[in-house]
């Protein structure tokens, strides 16, 4: 029960928080409302986004819980989100707005409870290898930030493993790369994984490749890299997405080990499935299964990029019907 009502009759707001848009969605009785995205510069404060969502949404009358899934560490119930300035406390909107029930989940844990639900038509394949069934499946992506999770079956109920993945510290698997991971080394210190495989990350690798290699490249964000990489107009651009691409092999493959992930590996966040045909064609496959000894456990993996928008409300529902649902 919920607020003294029957879970599965309540109205729950949903919410994939980033550090660069948030999106909210209304479920009830299973059905979700389409999502309404928001640029998180707009507002102060999360409490100011979910008003505004809400704003427009009360005619059936307050929703009775709400669950988010936010991209930063989760404590008590409550996230400093690590690439904007909100901070999101479950108790804060449970008072503020009347919810019953507030359950924040990292964002990558909320990818996590979407995987079993993927068809097909979500994902680009990137290879032919067929998942294990029954076994840990990965999800891990760039965006702002950089997130991982993996969604482990077990013998009474699933559960799903949250990292903080994106701030271990890169790897490198070249010379090359070794002297890009020093030039980062000198700006930042340590070097994290998302120093390297993010938006940010990704003009961090241009100007770093650019300081290296001696070459005066214009400013550019990391959608501007992007397109200059892909129509073949600098070779800077075109060196840093291939270079991206080659990390993002390295890591993936250092995940999939870690966890065990037979069941499948699948890339999510909003930087990846604009480039999807390009991932196909770099160093991406070949530096994740590029472990040594492990390279024939890993050549049976299979990689895929999740193409399908919103997907986090399918984890956010399953989430709420596995661990809610059944008060």
């Amino acid at each position: 029960m919920i607020g003294g009502r029957k879970a599965t009759s309540v109205r729950v707001v949903l919410a994939d928080i980033g550090g660069t848009n948030a999106r909210f969605a209304l479920m009830e009785h299973g059905n979700i409302s389409p999502v309404a995205h928001l640029r998180v510069a707009d507002f102060p404060v999360a409490t100011d986004a979910v008003a505004a969502f809400l704003a427009h949404r009360a005619a059936s009358g307050p929703p009775a819980a709400a669950i988010l899934g936010v991209a930063g560490l989760v404590e008590n119930n409550r996230c400093i989100m690590t690439n904007s300035g909100w901070v999101i406390d479950g108790a804060e909107l449970a008072k503020m707005f009347g919810f019953a029930t507030v359950r924040l989940l990292n964002d990558f844990e909320a990818l996590g409870w979407a995987l079993p639900a993927l068809r097909p038509a979500d994902l680009f394949p990137v290879g032919e290898q067929r998942p294990a069934v029954g076994e840990p499946m990965l999800v891990f992506g760039p965006g702002t930030g950089f997130g991982a999770a993996c969604f482990v079956p077990t013998g009474v109920q699933p559960v799903v493993v949250i990292t903080e993945a994106g701030h271990a510290t890169l790897p490198a698997t070249s010379e090359r790369e070794e002297k890009v991971i020093s030039e980062l080394r000198r700006r930042f210190g340590h070097v994290s994984i998302e120093r390297a495989l993010s938006g940010s990350g990704l003009e961090n690798l241009y100007g770093a490749l650019a300081t290296i290699d001696v070459v005066a490249a214009p400013e550019r964000d990391a959608a501007a890299i992007t397109e200059a990489a892909l129509d073949g107009s600098c070779d800077i651009s075109r060196a840093a997405l291939d270079m991206f691409c080659a990390f993002l092999g390295s890591v993936a493959g250092n995940l999939t080990l870690t966890f065990g992930a037979r069941g499948g590996v699948y890339i999510a966040g909003g930087i990846v499935p604009r480039f999807a045909d390009r991932l196909a064609g770099t160093a991406f496959r070949r530096q994740f299964e590029s472990k040594g000894r492990y390279v024939s456990y890993l050549k049976n993996i299979p990689t895929n990029i999740v193409v399908a928008p919103d997907i986090s409300f399918t984890g956010l529902k399953a989430f709420f019907e596995l661990n809610l649902e059944g008060g």
